[in-house]
């Protein structure tokens, strides 16, 4: 491994720009560093893991990392990368998701360690609420020059495009987020910022501010990495159900996992460097056993593995692991059964649904009701009876035969039973 943290994210592909001296600051001494989080959801997805695990990184290397939440900048919005102005959230909203930020980045960093170079996580909206307009326009508006504002990317590509232009509230963001770097220089001596490349002017306009706020010598520092892309150009971090959350209730972690799983190869090499703390030497192991046999996924099957693990739990992995042995594998009833009700509805997810009822139920549910007659799931008694005769059914993934009567020791989780036939069709039978 590294001794050095810039070398570190630099063959992991994690630095994209670098201000000179960085390298040189983070050597000299431990460095307070900081990332900033968008409280625009009560939650984090995945591609806030990249800045997540450059914070993890950080401390690694004995450093100490700052995160830090924008509940003030937050209520404003940042221009970068965006083409259209971003809608307001009010206090209530923005406490809610402040909160459930907090909660998903004390996952991975122990802001209750007692250590020297122990995590902080600080919200910009402690120090912004007092300022005043007057205040601010004054003390920081008069250090930078319109035109320096106005050569900055995210704000030269708004003025240039199509559409309504940039409200002086957005216009002003760099500044807000450039104060909070000096102010975290001044009060945590927080010498370096990090973030996405898209970030790159709003933190140059904080090592601007504080050269001009600051006394002679004050230095500051930055970089950034590239925004993780896909190769075939669509955007990380969305499946077909939206954002790859870092919460189980908004992504439940089978989902999470079979994200990684079917990552494509050219991505999964990229991938494993970025997403995972696997040595350089173990990498290229990966790498050269998945060579050797790519239909076996090698690759893939250890980058979902490290990643659930980190986000999630070895014991949360190993569920998921089994869920998915279960829908692609050769497994038993028995084995169905240790499935909760979200597990089970995850796994078979896509899978044609019909119900019936208690009533019904009870009153005594034949194979052959229960793949036509009541569910439509074959077209007739008749494909039902002919498909039975020819040892084509299962119920729960065992055989059965035309006589079967589906009965309560049938039911998973009291409510479901997973009807199938042939090796490729299932479907789902819920008692209501």
């Amino acid at each position: 491994m590294s001794n050095n943290f810039i070398e570190e994210l630099q063959w992991r592909g994690l630095v994209q720009d670098i201000m000179p001296g960085t390298e040189e600051q983070l050597s000299k001494e431990m460095t307070s560093a900081y990332i900033g989080f968008d409280p625009t959801a009560d939650s984090l997805h995945i591609g806030s893991l990249v800045p997540i695990l450059i914070l993890v990184h950080l401390e690694k290397f004995g450093h100490k990392p700052y995160a830090l939440v924008g509940g003030a900048t937050g209520m404003i919005g940042d221009p970068s990368g965006k083409s259209d102005e971003r809608n307001l959230l009010d206090e209530e909203a923005l406490a809610k998701n402040v909160a459930g930020i907090k909660r998903v980045l004390s996952r991975f960093l122990n802001f209750d360690s007692k250590a020297q170079n122990a995590p902080v996580m600080v919200n910009n909206y402690d120090w912004m609420k007092d300022f005043s307009f007057i205040e601010f326009a004054r003390d920081v508006g008069k250090r930078i020059t319109v035109n320096y504002m106005m050569s900055k990317d995210s704000v030269k590509k708004r003025f240039s495009g199509e559409g309504p232009g940039m409200s002086f509230t957005e216009f002003t963001y760099q500044l807000i987020q450039g104060y909070d770097f000096y102010h975290l220089y001044k009060t945590h001596n927080c010498k370096l910022q990090m973030g996405g490349s898209d970030q790159w002017g709003n933190i140059t306009t904080g090592t601007e501010i504080i050269r001009k706020m600051g006394g002679e010598g004050d230095k500051a520092f930055a970089m950034t990495c590239p925004l993780i892309t896909k190769a075939d150009g669509s955007k990380f971090g969305k499946s077909e159900g939206g954002n790859i959350w870092l919460d189980s209730d908004k992504t439940s972690v089978y989902k999470f996992y079979q994200f990684w799983l079917n990552t494509p190869d050219e991505d999964a090499e990229k991938y494993i460097k970025i997403f995972t703390f696997l040595d350089e030497k173990t990498i290229q192991a990966i790498l050269a056993e998945h060579a050797e046999a790519p239909h076996l996924h090698v690759l893939q099957k250890r980058l979902a593995e490290e990643i659930t693990t980190f986000v999630h739990s070895k014991e949360e992995l190993d569920m998921a692991i089994q869920a998915s042995a279960i829908l692609f594998g050769k497994s038993t009833s028995a084995d169905l059964k240790q499935l909760s009700n979200q597990q089970f509805l995850d796994v078979f997810e896509g899978v044609q649904q019909a119900t019936v009822s208690r009533a019904d139920f009870e009153a005594g549910l034949s194979i052959v009701d229960a793949l036509a007659a009541k569910t439509g799931f074959l077209a007739s008694n008749g494909e039902a009876k002919r498909e039975l005769k020819a040892n084509a059914i299962s119920v729960n993934k065992e055989k059965v035969k035309e006589d079967y009567q589906i009965t309560k020791e049938d039911l998973i989780n009291d409510r479901f039973v997973l009807l199938g036939k042939g090796k490729k069709n299932n479907y789902i039978l819920i008692i209501e």
